[in-house]
């Protein structure tokens, strides 16, 4: 992994943010690409020690800053290797009142910026034979009333990872992780951070006995970008710790 360039969307907190540990403790060269200028820098300094890394404030719903973020990349590290699409907002709002600003907003920055990212990256990543990783949820499968705009964005996730391998390979493999409930207070800047108010009912919730950690979706990113997967591409793995199959009765 060493020598590796990896660009990772929404990488200065939550899931991003332990994505971009792990890819680092793995002497691999990351770029943060995210529109929270507080979060990022608090992340290159926290992370200084760790290896290359760099933040690049994105707005991943404007395609010009994608642009730009590709060639400040390219100028920095000479090459790009794993494109990791992660930047994700939601809207909790009553599909009677969801405005269609709020809808397209939504559906920018979760479908549209990844669909973007590949498009620009994507004569780079084969170069090469590089992976892009999709995050999608478990929201893409199941719904709470008042997720229309992000469960719409994630389901399309999933249908656009599976179209991508097809049109990138065999040079670029793209996958998808579906995370289910994944507890990322402590992964928040310290002006948002908060003890996360779990019960063991919370935990109860899932097969495995608790709710998940950002670190379990980060080892699942690393094996699809560096470790021996090879030979999977337009796949979607489901990462809940069991939640969507455990049967529930109240």
């Amino acid at each position: 992994m060493k020598d590796k360039v990896a660009i990772i969307t929404g990488g200065s907190q939550g899931i991003g943010k332990a994505i971009a540990r792990r890819f680092l403790n793995e002497e691999v060269a990351v770029v943060i690409a995210d529109n929270d200028a507080e979060a990022g820098k608090e992340t290159v300094a926290e992370y200084a020690e760790l290896g290359e890394l760099r933040f690049i404030e994105t707005d991943v719903a404007d395609e010009p800053q994608i642009k730009r973020l590709v060639r400040e990349t390219l100028k920095a590290f000479g090459g790009l290797d794993v494109l990791v699409n992660n930047a994700a907002i939601a809207r909790g709002t009553p599909v009677t009142e969801l405005s269609l600003a709020d809808w397209n907003h939504v559906l920018a920055v979760n479908l549209t910026a990844p669909f973007l990212c590949a498009k620009h990256m994507a004569p780079y990543l084969k170069q090469h034979h590089g992976a892009i990783i999709n995050i999608a949820s478990t929201r893409a499968f199941m719904s709470e009333p008042g997720t229309e705009a992000y469960s719409a964005s994630k389901g399309g996730l999933v249908a656009l990872t599976h179209a991508l391998a097809s049109s990138l390979g065999p040079e670029i493999r793209v996958n998808c992780i579906s995370p289910g409930w994944i507890e990322t207070e402590s992964w928040r800047k310290k002006s948002a951070r908060r003890v996360p108010p779990l019960s063991e009912a919370d935990h109860a919730q899932h097969l495995i006995g608790r709710v998940g950690r950002p670190e379990d979706v980060a080892s699942l990113t690393s094996f699809l970008a560096f470790g021996e997967s090879g030979f999977i591409t337009g796949a979607n793995f489901v990462v809940d710790g069991g939640m969507t199959r455990k049967m529930t009765y109240v």
